[in-house]
């Protein structure tokens, strides 16, 4: 709902109040579900990106994602796409700087849900990825929850705010929030073990069927109707963490596609976004560099 247009900029290092100087830029397609998507195509899964796209920017992102090979299904909006800001340095550090993205006309919501809806008959599933723009209704994720629901296409949610909130209540069959995502919804802060089990099952009980609450470096905790598992991955040197959250969405997804089983596609999805942490300026992960890193990701039950 929400593309972009994403400029990388690679800095020698970053310091409070003083210069820095740029080493390396690039540009590339990107939005959440536009990361998902390219993670999911580069594994070689069956994908369709689902976007709004407007004015000049827009073309570049489209242009970008025609390059990649991703297939796309373009909902044209009369004004330009927003565009976002990664600074990152050699030591790993990470400044992210998002525009809030252009406001859609009630016309173009419509357009976008009827795509979508269109797009189901051939989908087993919907991933429903990032922030609404002005002029989307917070509801706008839990109606097209219901809709995949009646044609019986599975359904993971990442959101955040009133869209993560109303969208839980339409009972997604996963919901991936990060864990900043997990405290502004439950309104308190995750520090410990038993803070992250308490808050994903506190999210399962607000909704969804199930729930992998992603922790960054600490892996993330699943929470599934037969139990609850947590999935480690080893200790890394991240270079550049935006986006691995994207990767652990996809990848879980792909997983699921493959073979259904939750602490597995847990157990990839924690795979691909530590492997796409260790790459910089917001890469992603190879099949191959996920697959080394899935052997080394430990998956125990919760008890």
């Amino acid at each position: 709902m929400n593309p972009a247009i994403d400029r990388i900029l690679s800095v020698d290092r970053l310091a409070f109040e003083d210069r820095a100087y740029i080493k390396s830029s690039r540009e590339s397609a990107g939005g959440r579900g536009i990361n998902s998507s390219s993670v999911i195509h580069s594994f070689g899964g069956q994908t369709l990106a689902v976007l709004t796209s407007g004015g000049g920017a827009g073309k570049r992102l489209e242009s970008h994602l025609i390059q990649c090979g991703i297939p796309i299904a373009v909902v044209t909006i009369g004004s330009d796409i927003r565009t976002n800001l990664t600074i990152t340095d050699a030591h790993g550090l990470t400044v992210n700087l998002n525009e809030a993205g252009p406001t859609l006309t009630a016309d173009e919501v419509e357009r976008v849900e009827r795509t979508v809806r269109d797009s189901l008959d051939r989908a087993s599933w919907l991933l429903l990825c990032g922030s609404l723009p002005p002029g989307v209704p917070p509801s706008f994720y839990g109606k097209l929850i219901e809709i995949a629901r009646q044609k019986k296409v599975r359904t993971l949610l990442r959101a955040n705010g009133e869209a993560l909130r109303e969208g839980l209540e339409a009972r997604p069959t996963v919901a991936a929030p990060s864990q900043l995502e997990a405290e502004r919804l439950l309104g308190r802060t995750l520090l410990t073990r038993s803070h992250y089990i308490e808050a994903a099952e506190r999210i399962r009980s607000m909704g969804p069927e199930s729930v992998a609450l992603s922790l960054g470096s600490r892996g993330a905790v699943g929470a599934f109707a037969d139990g609850m598992v947590e999935a480690l991955p080893p200790a890394i040197d991240a270079v550049c963490p935006i986006g691995a959250g994207d990767a652990l969405t996809a990848a879980y997804a792909w997983a699921m596609r493959r073979k259904p089983s939750h602490s597995d596609a847990l157990r990839w999805g924690v795979a691909a976004g530590t492997a796409s942490a260790r790459l910089p300026g917001m890469s992603f992960a190879s099949l191959a560099q996920t697959e080394e890193m899935y052997r080394k990701v430990e998956v125990r039950r919760v008890e």
